[in-house]
């Protein structure tokens, strides 16, 4: 049997949300599902996965989903859907590059969604919608400062030193980064004495505990950034993993998270391991075993929103056919129905092209698509990179809220079009 009559065999129907039903059961009672995307631009990705994480709140309880965002922001949203106000303004207040991430319709339609659902709810149940990332250095050392200020007046010099400290360079956390590697002087002791204040003071408080681990989380990531080498990344992956962890402990018991195929797929069965990279999905499944379960998309071609450089202006561009020999590639010559298929990773003995390894496209906000040929493909064994992936042969832009030039892109019922 041929590779490609092994994918005929091994894809299951992906029509309608029923169709989810063998992804659920593969579920089972896990605890944490992870849940990708290819790229951070794909309306498909997005739309998919809304549908998988609603039936999982409906029909497996799960009570909080964690971003690759920034916890400032989240929390707007997590108040918004917890309580009785339209998500729309604080997603449509992100304002960090690249916005589009969550500033777009898609999820906005999601968090309405989310929003309803919990009314239903007493609001120790309700679902909430938190950022697990590390960028957000000022907005969560102000929010500190806040919060010291009003309820924990003894923690207030630790907080301010931090503060005093990172002024001194500036208001540009990649500036204190270049700075530390030139001198010895860094903001390390005054993060670390903040951070120990606010864990003694404030240990059951979520909001000001994230605040102040991401503070740490930052101090140490941008360090490392001008440094090159792998460690920037572990420091973001290790802090987006402790988030989830805490985000169990404290809201609990039972988490989605929406993050790039990058961050969710295990990096054990790609070459990120080689690299000495390690990443969220990895970390996950060896905090949680089989409590965790780990779904990955794909795509032959279509159209993305990205830009071409970080910080600009983003837009939509084509996604070219996958270059040959990859997973892609391969499953797009197996010619599915629709164009669409679930795939779930048998546990035990499974067809050989689960095993091989095959070049996976990642895009990120930053894309080139004439580079297509020569960059955006991480060498995968899928079958160990995933429990679950889902297959989009045609995919087209995600809609931002902002900054962007809706052509013929505009949803069919805007605002509120999936």
């Amino acid at each position: 049997m041929t590779s490609i009559d092994e994918v005929r065999s091994s894809a299951l129907p992906l029509t309608r949300t029923d169709d989810l039903d063998p992804l659920l059961e593969r579920i089972g009672d896990a605890r944490f599902v992870l849940i990708g995307e290819a790229s951070h631009g794909t309306h498909d990705f997005y739309a998919w996965r809304c549908d998988l994480t609603r039936r999982l709140i409906e029909e497996k309880e799960f009570t909080f989903i964690g971003v690759e965002g920034d916890w400032p922001d989240c929390e707007r949203v997590n108040q918004a859907v917890t309580a009785d106000t339209d998500p729309f303004e604080a997603l449509y207040g992100f304002a960090r590059w690249p916005t589009f991430m969550w500033a777009n319709h898609e999820v906005v339609d999601f968090c309405r969604w989310l929003r309803l659902w919990n009314a239903k709810l007493p609001h120790p149940e309700r679902c909430g919608f938190y950022g697990l990332d590390v960028y957000s250095l000022w907005d969560s050392l102000r929010a500190v400062r806040h919060y010291a200020a009003a309820h924990l007046p003894a923690q207030l010099e630790a907080v301010t030193d931090a503060l005093h400290c990172f002024e001194s360079y500036g208001h540009d956390p990649q500036q204190y980064g270049l700075a530390t590697r030139l001198v010895p002087d860094t903001c390390e002791d005054e993060v670390v004495n903040l951070l120990a204040a606010v864990r003694r003071a404030a240990p059951e408080d979520l909001g000001v505990r994230q605040n102040a681990e991401i503070v740490a989380g930052a101090e140490r990531y941008y360090r490392a950034m001008v440094r090159g080498g792998p460690e920037s990344w572990n420091v973001r992956d290790v802090h987006m993993a402790d988030s989830l962890d805490r985000l169990a402990s404290m809201r609990g018991p039972k988490g989605i998270v929406w993050a790039h195929n990058t961050h969710v797929g295990d990096a054990r069965a790609t070459d990120m391991a080689a690299a000495g990279m390690t990443n969220l999905g990895q970390l996950a499944r060896e905090r949680h075993g089989d409590a965790v379960v780990l779904v990955g998309f794909g795509s032959h071609r279509g159209s993305v929103v990205a830009a071409d450089r970080w910080g600009a202006q983003h837009h939509v561009m084509p996604v070219p056919a996958a270059r040959p020999a990859s997973l892609e590639a391969l499953l797009h010559e197996a010619d599915l129905p629709d164009g669409r298929a679930l795939f779930v990773v048998p546990a035990g003995s499974r067809p050989m092209w689960y095993d091989e390894p095959m070049g996976h496209r990642a895009i990120g906000v930053v894309y080139h698509p004439e580079r297509e040929r020569w960059a955006n493909y991480v060498p995968t064994v899928v079958g160990r990179r995933y429990d679950a992936f889902i297959w989009l042969d045609h995919t087209k832009a995600l809609h931002p809220l902002h900054g962007e030039p809706w052509g013929d892109l505009e949803p069919e019922t805007y605002p509120t079009a999936m």
